[in-house]
């Protein structure tokens, strides 16, 4: 059974009123939004904003998964919910029916409440939100009737890291694990791929803001996580000087103790098959040289996954 002797850091603030607080302030940015680095200022009551959603949240599926980081997922998996839609457009997704197409179901707020307790029900070690931001006040509103209904395991935001400050400040003291991307480290190659301008300035203020909220990465005694930030980098084909400043940044703004997933799993999907650059797998020696750069800067704590041949 996992141990829930933690006390997630959203039950503190049930409890004394501040998650109410953040569900009104998060309820005012809807109407003028502005939860991504987009900020394309639309009422989300009355219309679709750039990530185009609007006032229901759209969940594509939800259940136990085991394909996270090893203290994610731990024994039991990880109680993943999977939003549709997303604040960035990314020509090699591999989930692209749901990030770019929208596949997925609106859902109520009880209905969302429910799906984060039938996953406590599954033994799940957390609730793990991916491509949450722009339903970040939906799932505050949820959380709060599962609290009333007794939810009280970990909560995971797995983004992109593309992240506006309002809405980091929505999350401070609800969410225990964060598990941001670093995708670029220039924005004209953050353009060209995904289509958002600015992403080094924002990522980099949201990968030292969580850090701030929760630290480097706790575990219980069974090696799974309970608080702090897990880093995700994936390597792209012909991009290994984009992925050796990421190390750079994290050894000069942030620690050489951060935990890291080096990702391996590439490969082209979406509109990259076509791209000159992205259309292909990367090699072992492309993932290896990224890694090797890694440990000579000093860096332990990483997460490393097989390639596929």
């Amino acid at each position: 059974m996992p141990d829930f002797k933690f006390t997630p850091q959203y039950i503190y603030a049930y409890k004394s009123g501040e998650l109410d607080n953040k569900i009104k302030l998060s309820e005012k940015i809807l109407k003028k939004c502005a939860l991504c680095p987009q900020f394309c200022g639309i009422n989300r009551n009355l219309e679709y904003g750039k990530c185009n959603s609007g006032i229901e949240p759209v969940v594509s599926s939800y259940n136990s998964h085991f394909g996270e980081e090893p203290p994610i997922t731990g024994i039991y998996g990880s109680g993943t919910i999977f939003f549709s839609n997303c604040t960035m457009n990314c020509i090699y997704c591999q989930n692209y029916p749901i990030s770019q197409l929208g596949k997925g179901k609106r859902v109520g707020f009880e209905d969302l409440a429910d799906m984060m307790l039938y996953l406590q029900t599954k033994k799940c070690h957390n609730i793990n939100f991916v491509t949450p931001t722009h339903f970040v006040s939906h799932i505050l509103k949820s959380l709060r009737i599962a609290v009333k209904k007794g939810l009280h395991i970990p909560l995971v935001y797995n983004t992109s890291g593309y992240e506006s400050p309002i809405t980091l400040q929505l999350l401070d003291g609800i969410i225990d694990i964060y598990l941001p991307d670093i995708k670029y480290t220039d924005d004209s190659i953050a353009y060209e791929l995904s289509g958002v301008k600015n992403y080094t300035y924002f990522n980099r203020l949201a990968i030292k803001e969580m850090f701030r909220q929760v630290g480097l990465l706790e575990e219980d005694s069974d090696g799974i996580a309970r608080k702090g930030i897990i880093i995700r980098h994936l390597v792209l084909p012909g991009n290994i000087r984009n992925s050796m400043r990421v190390f750079d940044f994290l050894a000069e703004n942030i620690s050489k103790d951060v935990t890291v997933s080096l990702m391996a799993q590439y490969f082209p999907a979406y509109k990259a098959v076509e791209h000159i650059t992205l259309n292909r797998k990367i090699t072992k020696e492309e993932y290896e040289t990224v890694l090797n750069y890694a440990l000579d800067l000093g860096f332990e704590n990483i997460l490393i996954q097989e390639l596929d041949e």
